[in-house]
């Protein structure tokens, strides 16, 4: 059974209010298999007392996992006294495979998997069940058979995800918001860039297609002028940006990106071109960022979509210790994402630090 996770927007007031403004930025990667002592959230601190937690995330450098694994790690130790090992896929499968064995081995109680690739986990599960140790995964949309799969084996796996088509339609939702639904040119048509976030991703594919098809449910004709795959990475979105940018110029309304790091990348792009953000052209993001908060606050980005790592990381932490307990768990745990504009109930809200 789908379980819905909801945030309140005081909520979201009170957590805003923990942090500084600003935006820490990409930070570098480590080596595959390396925990880093120099970043949040990496370090393991062994408790006399609590569950041993084995957690792989698949990069690093990707920022919002940066967020999702400082606030995982931080809520793990504080409330459960865990013993937390955290492990940099890298990106590589088979790093992430590797690191599942040592957790193993090392007689974790409960695996957090970040999967590099979403099918790889049917033999994620497979071999954490072999082993007796319960498993939570997080940042994935493992497909409903193999969730079917899990319960019907009565497997103690479970997964805490979002709805990306929900965070596209949002997207959508937003530019249809802007003056004139986003057809700025005003030529009957909205003439937009999408800037994926990777090849054979779920999130990437369900947020490209759902926040058009809020604009064609709407009545609004469209037409895509460039698409590309940034790797959810900004220096890619503005490359991305400024190829399209070069070709079309003035003929695009709305640059598309799948996430605010790409989000941003593409808005330098269009102030290098000289053109007006929020006036000459529309950019819109998901993840709530802070630097995009304060983009959108300055009327340069359209708008977000507020991707929750504390929800998200909580609920993940919540649900592995009930596994770990020996409770039942369903096999999927949602949690909203909420939309952030000048005009929405976020605008004094400061954004993912």
């Amino acid at each position: 059974m789908k379980c819905l996770i909801r945030r309140t927007a005081f909520f979201f007031l009170v957590f805003a209010a923990v942090f500084a403004v600003g935006c820490g930025g990409k930070s570098g990667q480590s080596k595959p298999g390396e925990s880093s002592d120099k970043e949040a959230g990496t370090e393991g601190i062994a408790a006399a007392e609590g569950p041993k937690i084995g957690i792989s995330i698949y990069r690093y450098d990707d920022t919002f996992m940066k967020l999702y694994r400082s606030e995982l790690k931080q809520y793990l130790e504080e409330t459960y006294h865990a013993q937390v090992i955290m492990r940099n896929a890298g990106g590589d499968q088979r790093v992430q495979d590797r690191q599942i064995r040592e957790f193993i081995d090392s007689k974790c109680d409960g695996l957090i998997i970040n999967p590099v690739e979403a099918s790889a986990a049917g033999t994620i599960a497979d071999t954490s069940s072999k082993a007796g140790i319960p498993l939570v995964f997080i940042n994935s949309e493992p497909d409903e058979s193999e969730r079917n799969r899990w319960k019907d084996r009565h497997m103690a796996v479970s997964s805490v995800e979002t709805d990306s088509k929900q965070a596209g339609t949002y997207q959508g939702q937003i530019i249809l918001e802007t003056l004139k639904k986003g057809d700025r040119n005003n030529d009957g048509i909205v003439s937009y860039v999408m800037i994926k976030g990777e090849a054979n991703s779920d999130a990437s594919r369900y947020r490209s297609e759902y926040c058009v098809k809020a604009l064609t449910d709407a009545g609004v004709k469209t037409e895509e002028l460039f698409s590309g795959t940034g790797n959810w990475n900004r220096e890619e979105g503005k490359k991305l940006a400024a190829q399209a940018l070069s070709v079309y110029g003035p003929r695009i309304d709305v640059i598309f990106s799948n996430n605010d790091a790409m989000a941003n990348g593409a808005l330098e792009a269009v102030e290098e071109a000289g053109m007006i953000p929020g006036k000459d052209i529309y950019l819109v993001g998901v993840d709530a960022l802070q630097e995009t908060v304060g983009y959108i606050k300055e009327g340069k980005i359209a708008g977000t979509v507020l991707n929750d790592h504390q929800g998200q990381s909580q609920t993940a932490a919540d649900t592995l210790i009930r596994l770990i307990q020996g409770e039942d768990a369903e096999t999927r745990y949602l949690v909203d994402y909420i939309k952030v504009t000048m005009n929405s109930t976020f605008h004094n809200w400061k954004g993912n630090d």
